[in-house]
């Protein structure tokens, strides 16, 4: 899908969608049409009757879209290639009004991975959004936290929602600020 297509879509089956940016959630019913606006990281951003709302890729079908396959890694993975594969995963993470990841937003702030005995790892990760009031906060930490924990030997996914230092746009990366014209 290109940046500023939009699809058009009937739902196959009734889906449960988050309200932007409210972060309501809510449930469309089968049968209502409307406009993909967004299909970044396997998430989809709606527009029907009159409102944007979010889908999980999980509920692509009733999109009439494939679901995403989830990550890989190889068994002999290294911490560092398990670090690699997190900070790839939070980069399939769109806020779902900005075309732009969260990582090159800068709203990650620190990644950790640690391991116990068994293998088993775990992802400690401290974000934060560009605004604090944003109500889709907790939509954007359940998707981190949702597409760490997918990862191989990822046993659990500890996202801190912070806010010290305050977001900024100079957080953003180059390529980030160039595509939202902030540069």
């Amino acid at each position: 899908m290109q940046r500023h297509e939009q699809i058009p879509f009937t739902l196959e089956r009734d889906v449960e969608a988050i309200m932007v940016p409210a972060g309501v959630p809510v449930t469309l019913r089968a049968d209502k049409s409307g406009f993909i606006t967004q299909a970044l990281g396997g998430s989809f951003t709606v527009y029907v009757e009159g409102n944007l709302f979010r889908v999980a890729g999980k509920d692509a079908d009733a999109l009439g879209q494939e679901i995403a396959v989830g990550p890989e890694l190889p068994p002999d993975a290294t911490d560092e290639d398990v670090k690699n594969l997190v900070w790839e995963q939070m980069r399939s993470c769109y806020d779902p009004e900005i075309p732009v990841n969260i990582v090159d937003l800068g709203l990650i702030y620190e990644c950790e991975i640690t391991h116990d005995d068994a293998g088993e790892r775990t992802a400690t990760i401290k974000m934060t959004l560009t605004a604090p009031g944003c109500g889709m906060g907790e939509v954007l930490v359940a998707d981190v936290k949702d597409k760490v924990e997918a990862i191989p030997t990822i046993k659990q996914a500890d996202v801190e929602l912070v806010f010290d230092p305050p977001w900024n746009q100079t957080m953003m990366s180059e390529a980030a600020r160039l595509q939202t014209g902030m540069m």
